[in-house]
């Protein structure tokens, strides 16, 4: 389990964030200002900060050296007009930014690849007794290579990298088959029913009028 330091002094953002990026799995450690920040980052082992740069005390470019120097990967938070900052930022040696207000799909897509690049990421997802190898791009259930197509593979990663969060049928249409034509979203009924009876789980629970969710 990869642990990420938020570091906002918004508290309703953090919250937001630590909300999402624990329902898909991970840990997260969070600070309201630089200075806690900052300890935070030489006391504990972090595999991603998602850092504000405007916070009081010390502020995310004077933090930014020490995450660089730890070879920590960083994600800025920033308002949607900062383009100085994100430039600098970057500049400077952060991985990516994000800017507010921001969809929880977007972030944790953007966390997902950042910590892909660094090497840092969970190469295999697993619930129940399922296991989800990504790089290899297969699936095991008690041990035993389930077949699946590869748009089976795809819906099934998608709503497993997003564990605990409702997934719309258009969202999962246009993220798995490129469409965005409301008429074929019985598409991605077809292939649930299909992922349901080839994993034997109940754990793809559909959320009525709106799409899926995959449970931990």
């Amino acid at each position: 389990m990869q642990t990420i330091l938020i570091i906002e002094d918004e508290e309703p953002i953090r919250e937001l964030i630590k909300l999402n990026l624990s329902l898909v799995g991970y840990k997260t450690l969070e600070a309201g200002d630089g200075n806690e920040g900052l300890k935070l980052i030489k006391n504990e082992k972090i595999d991603l900060v998602l850092l504000d740069l405007m916070l009081p005390g010390i502020d995310g470019f004077e933090i930014l050296p020490e995450l660089i120097k730890k070879k920590i990967p960083t994600i800025i938070l920033t308002a949607r007009d900062g383009l100085k900052d994100k430039v600098k930022g970057l500049e400077m040696g952060a991985d990516d930014y994000i800017t507010k207000p921001f969809e929880a799909i977007e972030l944790l897509a953007r966390v997902k690849a950042v910590l892909r690049r660094s090497g840092k990421d969970n190469s295999v997802i697993v619930f129940d007794n399922i296991e989800i190898h990504l790089e290899q791009h297969k699936v095991f259930k008690d041990g035993q290579e389930v077949e699946l197509t590869y748009k089976e593979f795809e819906l099934l990663r998608l709503l497993a990298e997003n564990m605990g969060m409702v997934m719309s049928r258009e969202k999962l249409l246009q993220l798995v088959w490129d469409y965005d034509y409301e008429g074929y979203t019985r598409t991605v009924d077809m292939h649930i029913q299909r992922l349901r009876n080839k994993l034997g789980t109940d754990k793809i629970k559909t959320i009525y009028k709106v799409g899926y969710r995959l449970e931990a």
